[in-house]
């Protein structure tokens, strides 16, 4: 008889070949959404306009009124009655009247809501621990942590403004191959470590030396009019920061 072996298929090779080109289209997908969104969105178009607008910084007169005036109204009423529970009512009946009107005109809330967040959780930690100063203490919270975030991204190399302005490119991360961009858009993200800085160095103190008046009022001068200010200065940075197309060949001159 013959040896006869048992021959079995070779299973197939790993498909080591470079991925196709749907599945990178896939990928790529949810990016390019984002880009388009976010240059479609406020900040998107405030980047690409050819003059920096602080009516659009602020998102118009009426986001502007929304956002100041809780705080606003708080340090009034603090001014005029004083305690506590009174001003804590006055600013978030002051809120509360701001989203009503925006749901009653059907227009969009969110520029009311962004501020009523933090009004809220204000209100909730004076009412806690009974004291007026403690409406400002999430406010100096986020300060600290946006400050340490776009300090931390600055040293990993992944500045904040290079990825904001990259989203709204359609190039997210393709300005980290070049050197100028870079370092100009780390020198913009240190005007925002600045920004966050400031406000800590001024209204911490008058926190600690428990003067809520002082500390409302340097919470509105350096809330949205130091924010738009600081944009302004990222803007003048940052507009010709942009993807630096290769020069073209000249044509040849025939003879």
């Amino acid at each position: 008889m013959s040896d006869e072996r048992d021959v079995r298929p070779e299973p197939p090779e790993d498909d080591v070949s470079a991925p196709d080109a749907g599945d990178a289209e896939q990928h790529e997908a949810p990016l390019e959404a984002a880009a388009d969104a976010a240059r479609e969105g406020r900040w998107g178009k405030l980047a690409d306009a050819e003059e920096f607008s602080f009516t659009e910084a602020v998102g118009g007169w009426r986001g502007f009124v929304e956002s100041v005036a809780p705080g606003f109204v708080f340090v009034l009423v603090f001014l005029t009655v004083g305690g506590m529970q009174v001003p804590v009512i006055a600013a978030v009946a002051t809120m509360v009247i701001l989203v009503v009107i925006r749901l009653a005109q059907r227009s969009s809330i969110q520029q009311a809501l962004s501020g009523s967040i933090g009004v809220a959780i204000g209100a909730i930690w004076a009412w806690r621990t009974g004291e007026a100063r403690d409406f400002y203490v999430f406010g100096l919270w986020i300060n600290i942590v946006y400050g340490l975030g776009t300090l931390l991204s600055m040293a990993v190399r992944w500045p904040l403004v290079g990825i904001v302005m990259g989203l709204f490119q359609g190039d997210w991360k393709g300005w980290r191959t070049d050197p100028v961009r870079v370092r100009i858009y780390q020198r913009a993200t240190a005007i925002l470590v600045v920004m966050y800085a400031l406000r800590l160095v001024v209204q911490v103190p008058l926190y600690l030396a428990d003067q809520t008046a002082a500390l409302g009022t340097a919470r509105l001068a350096m809330g949205v009019p130091l924010f738009a200010l600081t944009l302004w200065v990222v803007w003048l940075m940052v507009r010709n920061a942009g993807p630096r197309q290769a020069p073209e060949d000249q044509p040849q001159q025939t003879q």
